[in-house]
């Protein structure tokens, strides 16, 4: 099974499954998109013994690209690895301040947001596709996080996980005009006459939500790695019958 770690320290462990053709569905993580669920259950545990825990560690949500927000207990553990029924429903973003408890978020296009406060100890996943991007999904948790959770934005770090990138993420005049009312996203735009299509950089639009929310630049990190072109990247827009990239932090 391949991952690209993204943090393994003694206090956090984060990263993101990648596409393998040798392993079960090509190592797919969702549930919700698979031809047998019994293989996706056993990618996860996998997943699981490679990162030292157990798949009722794991903690999912139904995301249907909405802006909804939710604070993880002890009592959510295994909610939605083992099937879509017991997952947190239309919710895009999770947070938790519980060690041992595996944070889950699922993507093949979207940009996944991985996060964590240093000094709270408190850690999160964001799905923000362009639909959630517009909706300003990111911005909203970490003044959520802010208002409800007293937190200090300059102890954020956030790391944004592999994506489509904006070569590849071509659209009509109708989201662009959505990113366009942003009023902030104009720089990471372009127009091709070509094809008549626009052009968006979804992650740098991400980027630029944290920052407004007042994360420093610096404490933001990007993985460039284009989902579309990328043989390890699972793509909706270049296959509809994708599988899904799994996203992941948890607290040690």
């Amino acid at each position: 099974m391949k991952i690209n770690f993204y943090l393994n320290n003694e206090k956090w462990l984060s990263g993101i499954t990648l596409k393998d053709s040798s392993e079960p569905e090509q190592s797919n993580m969702a549930l919700h998109i698979c031809e047998n669920p019994n293989l996706i259950i056993e990618n996860r545990k996998k997943l699981a013994d490679i990162l030292n825990c157990e798949l009722d560690d794991f903690v999912c949500a139904n995301q249907t690209h909405s802006a909804n927000v939710y604070r993880v207990e002890l009592s959510d553990k295994g909610r939605g690895a083992k099937n879509t029924e017991t997952a947190i429903p239309n919710t895009d973003a999770l947070y938790t301040y519980e060690p041992n408890v595996l944070l889950c978020t699922f993507t093949a296009d979207c940009v996944p947001v991985i996060f964590y406060h240093e000094s709270k100890g408190l850690i999160g996943v964001i799905h923000s596709g362009w639909q959630g991007t517009v909706k300003e999904i990111t911005y909203k948790v970490f003044e959520h996080l802010k208002q409800a959770e007293k937190c200090d934005p300059s102890d954020f770090y956030v790391h944004l996980g592999t994506a489509l990138s904006q070569e590849k993420f071509e659209v009509d005049e109708d989201v662009y005009v959505k990113f366009k009312n942003l009023g902030y996203a104009e720089d990471f735009m372009y127009y091709k006459e070509e094809t008549n299509k626009y052009h968006i950089n979804n992650q740098q639009t991400v980027k630029r939500q944290c920052e407004l929310a007042g994360i420093p630049p610096k404490n933001i990190t990007i993985d460039s790695t284009c989902t579309f072109i990328s043989p390890q990247g699972f793509s909706y827009r270049e296959d509809k019958k994708s599988g899904r990239h799994l996203s992941f932090i948890m607290k040690k």
